[in-house]
């Protein structure tokens, strides 16, 4: 598959999520249809659980609720949300047919011993679907910044060719800040 990033109406649905931890119950999820030429052309919301499992479920929803043949790939922020809600990468691609790529911001030493001794009772399936969605590769954008990703569907090159058109600045490619900022404001609201 092709990505071709070069379309003028080029869009990506960015998915980020806003929660308090110890406070809330549930995270809210912000999803924005953003076209690399800047314009932004849809959002969808979704609820997911603090320290639930349902993120996965969540995220397949929210782009099936949008009704759009026009999105070219998925932008998730981070693929463990709300609070160790694992999202399993490779079934969102596989049900959705949609290139997808996760973005994450720092250095990591894996998050195994955090699910052992937070969830006792279902670590194992945790872990599974973290290690599945194995490691993280790398890129400088052309902003100077430096993110990790994992991507589905596309090559690295794709990958960051799509992460270089949406990032105006900084390290957060603008459907993610966008979705980010709105996934925050509604929890204030609420």
């Amino acid at each position: 598959m092709h990505l071709h990033v070069h379309k003028k109406a080029f869009r990506a649905l960015g998915i980020s999520e806003s929660f308090i931890k110890g406070l809330s119950e549930k995270s809210i999820l912000a999803g924005v249809v953003g076209r690399s030429d800047g314009i932004i052309d849809g959002f969808v919301f979704s609820k997911t659980t603090v320290g639930g499992m349902d993120a996965t479920e969540k995220i397949i929803e929210m782009y099936r609720t949008l009704e759009r043949r026009d999105i070219n790939v998925l932008m998730i922020n981070g693929c463990v949300i709300s609070w160790y809600n694992v999202i399993d990468l490779d079934r969102v691609y596989r049900e959705l047919s949609l290139p997808l790529i996760c973005v994450t911001y720092e250095e990591s030493k894996g998050l195994e011993k955090y699910f052992l001794e937070l969830f006792p009772l279902d670590c194992d399936k945790r872990i599974e679907v973290y290690r599945k969605n194995g490691p993280r590769t790398p890129i400088t954008l052309r902003t100077g910044h430096s993110i990790y990703v994992r991507f589905l569907g596309m090559s690295l090159d794709e990958a960051r060719e799509v992460l270089n058109k949406f990032t105006l600045h900084g390290a957060v490619p603008e459907p993610l800040r966008v979705a980010r900022i709105l996934a925050r404001s509604i929890l204030k609201t609420l």
